[in-house]
């Protein structure tokens, strides 16, 4: 299949991958809700930008929902309670990238406002409006700031941000990302097939408040459910489905402007310099729910799957419960599981600690055996190419792993280094198995910044 007809792109993006998507482990697999925990630990980091700064003080009582740290500038995002409870002493934890953030414990009380299936209700499903003309643009941005809203896909970019007019860069198209190219996850995928009505919200909530007169919801041709749910839900609203080939990363935001607009971000730049805001589609529902029932990101799906967990499924998750608690909820390991990675095999972190938190920006959790994580010995660079023919953004990832590992930074600038999505793509073909993807990772985190 190829992209709509009233799409302007191919419906596809140059060079990407093919890996195998491993959806079969969960895409069948129906929300389920976490059970209450007895206690969650909250970092005060889930997004980019600044950490937020606490509210609450040990032994305060909080009610799910509440604000328990304000953002600490224009790029940061509130941070709220996600049970009721009692506030611990606060600590430090670490989070899957290796950083050492802030955080609030909040051990549970006796009774919860919301559980099971009336938390399910209440986070995606019920009635959503499809006539918006009665929120208010400036309002509807400045819910979403409240509610903490930030990117779901991945990034945790705050929302509100993103809901903004900008007369120097006017934007005309709201691009929403249901893609979902990264092998294993299925979070979005399900809240497309089983709440597109809270998708179709969001956008047109979205659209009103940055002025973006197209709406565009761009979805992989492997999900034909998730296509039909989301054509019924967006009937008569103007909403376009475009249906685009299956390719990683399908899901980046660069990748996805140019398959639906063939509008190429410059390198270094934002969808902004082509007029597109690119919005998750869980991030649509969360902006639906916390501008049309006023409550905050407290939960969000997260996909636990692959072939080393027992029971793969998709949660509706208390951000704050650890990654542990989610793999029992889902059966435990397997005997032949050999590595938990946070998010799915292409982008995500290995584990070191399982009683890591989860967070706004957790999609998913694979779990994957020996099997699968063998590979060959790293051999030197074979100057063969493969990774530039393959890289998503026109890079030379063999280039920027050199100026990582020599820790040349004029190299590095020189090649836009900070320009890596980190898709992995580059790893994913490297005959010599030179982990690429690890070495730009740790160059970006040493750069000095001018």
């Amino acid at each position: 299949m190829t992209a709509s007809t009233q799409s302007r792109g191919t419906g596809t993006f140059p060079r990407g991958v093919h890996p195998a998507d491993h959806k079969e482990f969960a895409q069948d697999a129906a929300i389920e809700v976490f059970p209450s925990p007895k206690k969650v630990t909250i970092p005060l980091v889930q997004h980019l930008g600044a950490p937020a700064e606490a509210l609450v003080k040990t032994r305060q009582e909080v009610e799910m929902g509440e604000q328990i740290a304000k953002p600490a500038g224009f790029i940061s995002a509130a941070v709220h309670a996600s049970i009721s409870g009692k506030v611990g002493m606060g600590c430090a934890v670490t989070m899957p990238n290796g950083r050492r953030v802030q955080a609030v414990p909040i051990t549970a009380g006796e009774t919860q406002p919301l559980e099971g299936a009336e938390l399910l209700a209440d986070v995606c499903g019920g009635d959503w409006p499809t006539d918006v003309s009665q929120f208010d643009p400036r309002k509807t941005a400045d819910a979403v700031n409240a509610a903490g809203v930030v990117g779901l896909g991945g990034a945790a970019f705050p929302s509100h941000v993103k809901l903004m007019s900008n007369d120097k860069k006017p934007i005309d198209t709201l691009l929403l990302n249901g893609c979902e190219c990264e092998p294993y996850l299925t979070a979005d995928y399900r809240l497309m097939v089983e709440f597109p009505q809270s998708i179709i919200c969001g956008a047109l909530l979205s659209a009103k408040a940055n002025g973006a007169k197209r709406i565009v919801i761009a979805v992989e041709d492997n999900k034909p459910q998730a296509i039909l749910a989301l054509r019924e839900a967006a009937a008569n609203t103007g909403i376009e489905i475009a249906v685009v080939h299956t390719k990683y990363p399908q899901g980046g935001e660069k990748q996805a402007i140019y398959a639906i607009t063939g509008r190429a971000v410059p390198t270094g730049g934002l969808p902004l310099d082509v007029g597109v805001v690119v919005v998750n589609v869980g991030t649509a529902a969360a902006i639906a729910r916390a501008v049309v029932r006023g409550k905050a990101l407290t939960h969000r799906i997260v996909t636990v799957t692959g072939p080393g967990v027992a029971n793969p499924k998709n949660v509706l998750t208390p951000v704050g419960v650890t990654y542990r608690e989610l793999i029992d909820f889902a059966g435990g390991l397997t005997d032949d599981a050999a590595r938990v990675i946070a998010g799915g095999p292409m982008m995500g972190f290995a584990l070191g600690d399982l009683d890591t938190p989860v967070t706004k920006g957790t999609s998913g959790v694979t779990v994957l055996t020996a099997e699968d994580v063998a590979k060959a010995d790293e051999t030197n660079c074979l100057r063969c190419g493969q990774c530039v023919d393959v890289c998503p953004l026109n890079l030379v990832p063999s280039k920027l792993a050199i100026a990582a590992r020599n820790e040349d930074w004029d190299l590095a600038r020189k090649y836009h280094m900070l320009a890596c999505m980190e898709c992995g793509c580059c790893a994913f073909t490297c005959p010599a198995a030179i982990p690429l993807v690890q070495l730009i990772r740790m160059g970006k985190t040493k750069l000095p910044r001018e």
